[in-house]
């Protein structure tokens, strides 16, 4: 007799799984761009796009630096929550 290993997954597991590693992915992204801000030179200048739009307006530093430092709080807040 051969045995074989067959996983039993619960009715929504998989989009858990999937949620779960789509956010883990902007986490990761979200890192990125508060270490990119944090490491810019005083005098650089900060970009920011407005939503659903290709344009992009000057914004203060502290001030987007700060608002991606809340998002990434609030985005390994609702990772640990699934």
């Amino acid at each position: 007799m051969s045995s074989k290993n067959i996983q039993r997954t619960e009715p929504g597991a998989s989009e858990e799984r999937a949620q779960k590693e789509e956010l883990n992915q902007k986490i990761k992204e979200q890192k990125i761009v508060v270490d990119e801000l944090s490491n810019l030179k005083k005098n650089r200048r900060v970009y920011t796009q407005q939503p659903n739009s290709n344009i992009f307006f000057l914004a203060d530093k502290g001030e987007t630096l700060s608002s991606c430092k809340q998002d990434l709080d609030n985005m390994r807040k609702e990772y640990q929550d699934i």
